[in-house]
């Protein structure tokens, strides 16, 4: 099954697990919102890979008042699900349907380009190319922050993180449905490891490379233009 195909299936029951899904929830999102560098009267322009629901547009957005986006994800039934959130919020809001990986440009620049739990699905071709478009998206100064799952460095400690996972969840009280659709979802994932990703970063010439957050698989890293 394609990605398209997977969060076509489970876009409207894709929120009601995630807090289950994500053993570590609110410290990942919060570092993702504190690695974001700009005072919060700016008026920044946003952009969105693999947006999803729009659970992080709809964070930054509370946070940064004159923001303007865009979001970008494969699958317009996910898209459907963000407007749903977005509509309360008086943000100019771009939400389009699209392959980002595949995609010649993103049409202008931003201050600020933003994913959670997407680029892991990229083979690393894609991902460093992906890497390379964005840093000729930002404006000077501008980040790339990423919130996403990462491989361990060796096939043990992949295991380990993959238990703890498992484990977590299960605590969290997830039910064996929601498991198994997390499980088939993750079928499509093609993820690297969190020292290959942050190297990729440097060689293509973003500064200020760090990962703020690291817990088991799920990391929060960025770069600056």
């Amino acid at each position: 099954m394609s990605v398209k195909a997977v969060f076509d299936q489970y876009a409207g029951q894709y929120d009601e697990s995630r807090r289950k899904l994500i053993p570590c929830f609110a410290d990942f999102y919060r570092l993702a919102l504190e690695s974001i560098p700009f005072a919060p009267d700016k008026a920044v322009t946003v952009l969105e890979l693999g947006a999803g629901t729009g659970l992080l547009t709809a964070m930054v957005a509370d946070r940064f008042a004159k923001a303007r986006f865009v979001l970008i994800d494969i699958s317009a039934n996910m898209l459907a699900e963000a407007r749903k959130r977005l509509d309360r919020l008086p943000h100019d809001f771009t939400l389009l349907a699209a392959d980002y990986a595949q995609a010649e440009s993103f049409g202008q620049s931003f201050d600020l380009i933003i994913s959670s739990l997407s680029i892991h699905h990229l083979a690393e071709p894609d991902k460093w190319r992906l890497f390379r478009k964005c840093h000729g998206h930002l404006t000077a100064g501008g980040i790339f922050i990423n919130a996403d799952q990462v491989l361990g460095d060796t096939e043990e400690i992949d295991r380990i993180y993959r238990r703890q996972w498992v484990e977590q969840v299960k605590a969290n009280g997830i039910t064996e449905a929601e498991l198994q659709a997390a499980l088939t979802r993750m079928a499509e994932d093609r993820m690297s490891t969190l020292a290959r990703q942050l190297a990729a970063l440097r060689d293509i010439g973003f500064r200020d490379v760090n990962c703020w957050y690291k817990n088991y698989s799920f990391a929060v890293y960025s770069g600056r233009r």
